[in-house]
């Protein structure tokens, strides 16, 4: 089911910070009502398209900054397998380099949560209960908004990687709708002509949902 207009579920986890630090409680929640957030989820650290993906959301990084907004990665590996990839070369197949926040899962709660588990807890035929399919959350990307609030969502399959420039330009959609009450239409950029709701009240909605 959509998390669309929907207020983000909260959690709080071990995470990896400014390429190397543990911290032992990081919190969705401190950003809300400060900053935009990009949290996406990708399968696992050490593989292969996922580098591809972390790196570019650090080659933007300071674009989505501009913006006033955090990105956060997620996987279901654990901090101390996190720091060892941020610590290994790019050469050796690592991320070094990348300083914005890899959040912990392990519990996979937060991949539940947000309903984007490859698999699911479920009964064998002889009654063990066990799980289904794969423990690790599909290629999924979320915008939530100053409110906490989701107003963007994107699932890939496992072997899809995505688009980071679209995640930005969305984010330029998003902000742009509730700075001006414009709608965007198909392909809408940054400096290009957006549209005004010709109905009563609509934009207004649309800013504030």
């Amino acid at each position: 089911m959509s998390l669309i207009g929907k207020h983000a579920p909260l959690f709080t986890v071990p995470a990896v910070v400014n390429g190397g630090e543990i911290v032992d409680n990081f919190s969705l929640e401190q950003y809300v009502g400060e900053k935009y957030i990009i949290l996406f989820f990708y399968p696992a650290d050490f593989t292969f398209v996922c580098p591809t993906e972390i790196l570019e959301f650090q080659n933007y990084l300071a674009e989505f900054e501009k913006r006033d907004a955090v990105v956060l990665g997620c996987s279901v590996d654990s901090q101390f397998s996190h720091w060892k990839w941020l610590n290994t070369p790019k050469n050796d197949g690592g991320i070094e380099g990348v300083k914005y926040p890899l959040l912990v899962d392990q519990k996979l709660t937060i991949a539940t949560n947000y309903g984007v588990l490859a698999g699911q807890f479920g009964y064998s035929e002889d009654g063990e209960y066990l799980f289904k399919g794969e423990p690790v959350a599909y290629r999924a990307t979320f915008i939530i908004d100053k409110q906490g609030v989701v107003r963007h969502e994107t699932i890939n399959d496992l072997g899809l990687g995505r688009n980071v420039k679209e995640t930005l330009r969305t984010l330029d959609a998003l902000i742009h709708l509730e700075k001006y009450g414009e709608v965007c239409p198909a392909g809408w950029e940054e400096g290009k002509e957006a549209m005004k709701p010709t109905f009563e009240g609509v934009a207004d909605y649309l800013s504030k949902h």
